[in-house]
């Protein structure tokens, strides 16, 4: 019997992120992939896929947020958690209001992710 592992997509322009946060999820025990634009992300076969979503809220083009309301849009109700550099409350408290499962101040710990990634997953 194969055992699938729920496949969390990362989108952010920062390289150190996408190289490191991958590895993260692994040892957590997901599958992931990394994608350097919201832009890359759509146009791949992981939109199907995709379980929940790690997404910087500033990159060049399209946004987190933009990509969440695309997302949307396009009818999959998928978990998102935001992750910024930019301490502002203010835009954290409007993307949980908007239905993100949590918004993650950059540098976050290992444990405030896998808490997020519990949540996401239903696991509380």
């Amino acid at each position: 019997m194969m055992i699938t592992r729920p496949l969390v997509s990362v989108i952010d322009d920062d390289e150190s992120v996408r190289e490191s946060l991958p590895d993260l999820l692994t040892e957590f025990g997901f599958a992931a992939h990394a994608f350097a634009s919201p832009e890359e992300f759509l146009v791949s076969d992981d939109v199907f896929q995709t379980r929940c979503l790690i997404l910087d809220i500033a990159m060049p083009g399209m946004s987190g947020p933009d990509l969440y309301r695309e997302v949307k849009k396009r009818q999959r109700e998928v978990p998102v958690i935001f992750i910024t550099a930019r301490r502002d409350e203010t835009v954290r408290k409007q993307l949980l209001k908007d239905g993100a499962v949590e918004c993650l101040f950059k540098p976050f710990s290992d444990t405030a992710l896998l808490e997020a990634l519990n949540l996401a997953f239903g696991g509380g």
